[in-house]
């Protein structure tokens, strides 16, 4: 029997009540199909920096090192917004993806058919969107230095900066490349080459390292155009190629294309070790504890870690077909109520899955 060790980390809000559902999920999808899964539990977010100080711990760094997979939930609450920025929950997902090399963001958006009139926009436009956003992760203007304020002067300043280098750009299109392969061997990529110095080099490259690839149709767009194309004419997308600021924005807008951000799962991967695998959602703290949050981005999340991290592909098909079925029987969270649905809870849609698998 094949054995994995994954990290959970629940992190805040309404991380702990989607978390819960998905240890049942997993234990239930292990038990049918055969393998054992440790699930080792850490404290990362706001929660770890209440206990350790740091959003970030050591000892949580370190078991995530260790995993197979880490599967995390989601962290942040407006109580941290003034903590000094080293110590926000946000800054220790960006501690994460550095002590992990996850440099490669992938975030599938594809319509569920049982979904297609929660999405704001018209049927004949979304009801074919089937693409993939892959973003660099690890470096521009998150991680560009030097950065900081300017307090000393009559107008205080503050400024960032963004940077990459042809490396970097190299092996995020080399993802894109292979991700494509897969699918209808076309990448869209978005950048602002036009204004931007560090975006033509991004282009340059891009270009460079896709010609090598006959089988590849590349295409280029600005950012502010993609976003317009996203909701004019979504179904033009197949692969998104783009950086760690434009890939932040674009695929938060991906997302509401199918109706709920609560529904989008997400992985960031290197080229060897563990990924980590969460919900493109946040913690959502105003519902924390109400036992009404959306986990099916949670349990999409642990469907690409049980086929992406540990190579179990049945079980990652299973329950997907567990979420489509519950879905299709006319079963929803608030978020996704239409009227004519029966709204429940998390832990209950949860239970319908389980019923499912």
């Amino acid at each position: 029997m094949k054995k994995y060790k994954i990290v959970l980390l629940s992190g805040d809000g309404i991380g702990p009540e989607i978390s819960e559902v998905s240890k049942k999920v997993l234990k239930k999808l292990s038990k049918n199909h055969n393998f054992d899964i440790e699930i080792i539990e850490k404290l990362f977010g706001g929660i770890a920096y209440e206990k350790y100080g740091t959003p970030a711990p050591d000892e949580t760094l370190d078991q995530c090192k260790k995993s197979d997979a880490v599967l995390l939930a989601c962290v942040g609450d407006i109580k941290y917004d003034s903590l000094a920025r080293e110590l926000r929950p946000e800054s220790g997902l960006l501690k994460l993806r550095s002590a992990l090399n996850l440099f490669a963001n992938i975030r599938p958006v594809k319509i569920r058919k049982s979904l297609l009139d929660a999405s704001t926009l018209k049927k004949e436009i979304v009801e074919n969107v089937d693409l993939i956003v892959v973003r660099e992760l690890i470096g521009g203007i998150y991680f560009g230095k030097p950065r900081g304020h300017i307090t000393n002067i009559k107008i205080p300043k503050a400024f960032n900066t963004m940077i990459y280098d042809s490396a970097e750009i190299e092996r995020i299109t080399e993802i894109a490349i292979k991700i494509a392969n897969q699918r209808n061997k076309k990448i869209c990529s978005v950048d602002k080459s036009n204004v931007l110095e560090v975006s033509q080099l991004w282009r340059d490259t891009v270009l460079n390292i896709t010609s090598k690839d006959k089988n590849i149709s590349l295409s280029n767009m600005y950012v502010d155009n993609a976003a317009m194309q996203l909701v004019r004419d979504p179904c033009q997308f197949d692969v998104i190629l783009t950086s760690n600021l434009f890939g932040d924005i674009l695929s938060d807008l991906a997302a509401m294309l199918t109706g709920s951000i609560g529904m989008l799962p997400s992985a960031s991967l290197n080229n060897n070790g563990p990924g980590v695998f969460e919900p493109v959602h946040g913690s959502a703290p105003d519902i924390a504890g109400k036992n009404i949050a959306n986990p099916i981005a949670m349990l999409l999340s642990a469907s690409m870690m049980l086929k992406i991290g540990l190579n179990e592909e049945e079980a990652a098909e299973n329950l997907e077909t567990a979420i489509d079925k519950v879905l299709s029987k006319g079963f929803r969270t608030a978020d996704l109520a239409d009227g004519s649905s029966e709204v429940l809870s998390c832990s209950e849609i949860g239970d319908k899955i389980m019923d499912e698998i």
